[in-house]
């Protein structure tokens, strides 16, 4: 497995939960104060496109790792949940992380 598959992964994981968050704050505004619902529309489309990019790439990493089916299942949902995906990532990658070195190919020696 390339580590690019793990960037791509990590950078859609935060850009996801932020806009989550973003959207969160948007939601309160629109329906806390009656103010907002504009933005609120424009946050929460870009939201939805960015977690199907997010999906794909969390797809394309469970598969190549090899994860079971509920694994891959938590891992995709998490960028439903507020804050979840900030956890998820980093517990992701500390799984991942040995299979990028194992998958390394060796330095050739100077003779």
């Amino acid at each position: 497995m390339k580590r690019s598959v793990l960037t791509r992964y990590r950078v859609m994981a935060y850009v996801t939960a932020v806009m989550l968050l973003i959207l969160c704050v948007c939601m309160i505004f629109k329906y806390g104060f009656d103010k907002g619902e504009g933005l609120t529309l424009v946050v929460s489309q870009i939201h939805g496109v960015l977690y199907i990019i997010y999906l794909i790439f969390a797809f394309d990493l469970g598969s190549k790792a090899k994860w079971p089916m509920g694994k891959l299942a938590w891992v995709l949902l998490s960028g439903t949940i507020p804050t979840a995906a900030f956890f998820v990532e980093r517990k992701v990658v500390r799984e991942v992380e040995p299979l990028l070195a194992d998958a390394a190919p060796a330095a050739p020696a100077n003779a």
